[in-house]
């Protein structure tokens, strides 16, 4: 059976570089599930879960919005942070929810900052409560 090569890439390293039965990647607009002879794609990421299952195994981490490129059954994943699932912080994500929550706008930008923040305190937390 043909095998995906995943690597997921931050502006600080490679974080992931794997043989792949499946991708799941967390689109701005939805979720996309890749197997080995997908059509290429590019794609934008939105804040959330990407899950990667190796020989039955599962792996997820949190990334931060970015880009994915799928085309010769590789999944490259670029994007600001790559978190392992375990290692998100869920009590952090619910202040940054909570302050973003109650900051006020008086600008186009001061909007995007806070609407920005809490997306990505939600995907967090939906990342962190499906690892518990």
């Amino acid at each position: 059976m043909a095998e995906l090569n995943c690597i997921v890439v931050t502006p600080e390293a490679t974080t992931l570089e794997a043989k792949a039965e499946f991708v799941a990647l967390p689109l701005f607009d939805g979720e996309a599930g890749i197997l080995p002879g997908h059509s290429p794609m590019i794609g934008r990421l939105g804040y959330g879960e990407l899950r990667i299952r190796t020989a039955g195994r599962e792996q997820a981490f949190y990334v931060d919005g970015g880009f994915v490129q799928v085309a010769d059954n590789i999944v490259s994943v670029l994007t600001n942070r790559a978190v392992p699932a375990g290692d998100v912080d869920a009590d952090l994500a619910r202040e940054q929810l909570a302050a973003a929550t109650k900051r006020k706008t008086a600008s186009d930008e001061e909007f995007e900052l806070r609407d920005r923040t809490i997306n990505q305190a939600r995907g967090q937390l939906r990342v962190a409560k499906r690892t518990r």
